[in-house]
């Protein structure tokens, strides 16, 4: 992929510290890149990262399923329990 504004992971336990470390510092060296979308595989928990300045990126957390996200990338909103549809998630 060239010049992504938007990347979005599914966290596992085996993955979940490389893709908020070593990973998005990775992601952040590209210049197009805007948002990030981290979901949780296992709960329900969203973290949703948009960068505001040159360094700076804000973090919004989400765990309430009746909760919608706004994504810039897309001008699109998006509900949390779309993310988790069709998925069996032990509350």
């Amino acid at each position: 992929m060239t010049n992504p504004c938007f990347i979005a992971e599914v966290l596992s336990k085996s993955t979940q510290d490389y893709d908020h470390g070593e990973k998005f510092s990775a992601y952040r060296t590209i210049d197009s890149f805007r948002e990030y979308l981290l979901i949780d595989q296992d709960s329900i928990h969203v973290e949703h990262y948009v960068k505001t300045a040159a360094n700076q990126w804000l973090l919004s957390k989400y765990d309430d399923p009746n909760i919608t996200l706004f994504l810039s990338a897309f001008e699109a909103q998006v509900e949390i329990t779309a993310l988790y549809k069709n998925i069996d998630i032990d509350a």
